[in-house]
């Protein structure tokens, strides 16, 4: 278990160093190639040590990867500052972001799926303006008028994932607590909950409610994401939220876990067409 960066160091160097024998080159040769020393390839695919984008490009060009999919992962990966992987607009906020968060949104900005059970709010990507401000404000404590604007509209502008070409697909499992707990007031309540009807009918969408009557669960440990890429398995990971930092589990046995809980609690919850109905019985005060 590892905070985000030393991760994505860890799958970058993988991918690299999978690349690299796939072509047929030793770390000696790919070095040669780019004008580098043979340590600095080994550093780079253990992890030990980080690497820029440019540097990948050039790692890439040498073992003929042409896939852009994947030269935009592994860029991106590198903490790429240029264009591509929905434009990195996250930059921006630099100065109001923790770099935990920033990590957290370029993984998601290039996922392909991504899996979410929630207990406590609705998901980022689902929030209402009004919402994700009375969220934000419960959340960080202390904020400015200034900050907690530029948070929100941080919160705002991942939704895009959602409406992108191709769209993230997001399978959300939401425990009903999410959907009583009042927060920021009646009126906030009720459009987010009108919210959450409108989005599951998107077919990019999977929403399911976990009642209160499916009794204990393993999703009583609490919430957790996994992400997962369409270009290599390999990079998928799972994240764990803790109040000051999140944690980033890339184990293939941890992933698998962390799979099998999700599509368990699936088998729990409410069909999605059912779940449609509960929310809007709940909104009409059910």
């Amino acid at each position: 278990m590892q905070h985000g960066p030393a991760v994505r160091r860890r799958k970058l160097g993988a991918e690299l160093r999978s690349l690299r024998t796939g072509s047929g080159l030793t770390s000696g040769e790919a070095a040669r190639m780019v004008g580098w020393h043979q340590s600095k390839v080994s550093r780079i695919e253990t992890g030990a040590s980080g690497v820029k984008p440019a540097d990948v490009r050039l790692l890439l060009d040498a073992y003929r990867v042409s896939d852009p999919q994947l030269r935009e992962m592994l860029q991106m990966l590198a903490g790429s500052d240029e264009g591509g992987g929905r434009h990195h607009w996250w930059h921006a906020y630099r100065g109001v972001l923790p770099t935990t968060y920033r990590d957290f949104i370029s993984l998601e900005s290039q996922a392909s799926a991504m899996r979410t059970l929630e207990t406590s709010v609705v998901p980022g990507l689902l929030q209402t303006p009004e919402y994700a401000r009375a969220v934000t404000r419960a959340a960080v404590g202390g904020l400015d008028d200034e900050r907690l604007d530029a948070l929100v509209e941080v919160r705002l502008a991942r939704q895009d994932v959602l409406r992108s070409n191709p769209p993230l697909k997001l399978s959300a499992i939401l425990d009903e607590a999410v959907l009583r707990r009042e927060i920021g007031g009646p009126d906030v309540m009720s459009r987010q909950l009108a919210r959450l009807i409108e989005a599951a009918r998107l077919p990019q969408v999977r929403l399911q409610v976990l009642p209160f009557t499916a009794g204990a669960h393993v999703g009583v440990t609490g919430p957790f994401v996994v992400f997962s890429f369409s270009s290599t398995s390999d990079l998928d990971v799972v994240v764990l939220d803790h109040l000051t930092s999140s944690l980033y589990l890339e184990r293939k046995e941890d992933l698998q876990a962390y799979i099998e809980a999700f599509n368990a609690l699936q088998s729990y919850a409410l069909s999605p067409e059912d779940s449609l109905d509960y929310i809007a019985g709940i909104g009409d005060g059910a």
